[in-house]
């Protein structure tokens, strides 16, 4: 029995995602003619047609697709297999595929990648940014090795270890009511309408739980798309908002017109790192949860 190779099945798979023979070829680094040839044996091998083929489009057939699924599951084995050898080496090396959510990553990678070249040479790691949902479709697919989001999120089926507690400030102009405030609490909220992010992003459900009983809505007028942007428009007069901490001490704010509080009794957002339960990789991860607690104690003042 001839058996495809793992080189044609990462070739279907990525003609799959893209349904685009010049950007699958492109996403696995090879010409269109080397992804299109490797398609035509593989079908050949298997003895059933894969792809409809046009001059502006393509298009899985029904076996094509279940294929590709099933396929995708057998490179993830694949790639765990080699991560199996590599965790008897005793140090990270190889490639990491990291995902971490816009309200993390920018503000703590800076602090954590040169941690990572010096303590482990030998590891690449390749980060990306995705709202939590997509972190969560890209590791159970086998796209992203880890993740770091927030809780609380539906993880179930994966493997995790606590980074850090992340608590908020609340952002305001500064001739808000309760700039001179040393702390403000969930009743000072009341009534409040909060700027936040548009949803999707995990810190908006956050954000609003913060305190369950305090009856702050959000203000459905705006919704940012990014931290810079909240500040901006509390800058100008439009609202409040609640920073994480980590945010403020990577320096959100600095510079900002802005007043900042601290928020007692708030429940913070938990920072983790996750992985799926079948990865050979825990203690490697574990490791590397060090260094994100070592770069998040990096910001604080």
């Amino acid at each position: 029995m001839i058996l495809p190779s793992l080189q044609q099945l990462r070739f279907l798979v990525s003609l799959a995602d893209e349904l685009h023979f010049g950007r699958a070829a492109e996403a696995c680094h090879v010409t269109q003619s080397t992804l299109s040839n490797g398609i035509k044996e593989l079908e050949a091998t298997l003895g059933v047609s894969l792809a409809e083929r046009s001059k502006r489009s393509v298009l899985l057939t029904p076996v094509g697709a279940e294929i590709a699924d099933r396929a995708r599951r057998l490179l993830t084995d694949a790639a765990e297999l080699v991560d199996t050898a590599k965790r008897f080496s005793g140090t990270l090396r190889g490639d990491l595929r990291l995902g971490a959510i816009p309200t993390v990553g920018p503000f703590l990678m800076p602090k954590l990648m040169p941690r990572v070249r010096e303590r482990f040479p030998e590891l690449r790691l390749y980060v990306r940014e995705e709202l939590t949902e997509s972190l969560m479709a890209g590791l159970r697919a086998g796209r992203l090795d880890a993740i770091v989001f927030a809780l609380p999120f539906d993880h179930e089926g994966l493997e995790m270890i606590d980074l850090f507690d992340d608590d908020y400030q609340l952002a305001m102009p500064t001739g808000h009511r309760l700039a001179d405030r040393d702390a403000v609490t969930g009743g000072d909220l009341a009534g409040e309408k909060l700027l936040l992010l548009e949803k999707g992003h995990c810190l908006q459900r956050h954000a609003l739980s913060a305190f369950p009983d305090a009856h702050a809505t959000q203000d459905d007028s705006f919704a940012a798309t990014s931290l810079i942007t909240l500040v901006s428009m509390v800058e100008e007069g439009l609202g409040i908002t609640l920073l994480p901490q980590l945010t403020i001490d990577a320096g959100v704010a600095r510079g900002a017109r802005v007043a900042l509080s601290p928020l007692e009794g708030a429940c913070p957002r938990r920072i983790v790192l996750a992985w799926r339960k079948t990865s050979a990789r825990s203690e490697e991860f574990a490791q590397l949860a060090e260094i994100f607690r070592a770069a998040r104690a990096d910001l604080q003042p």
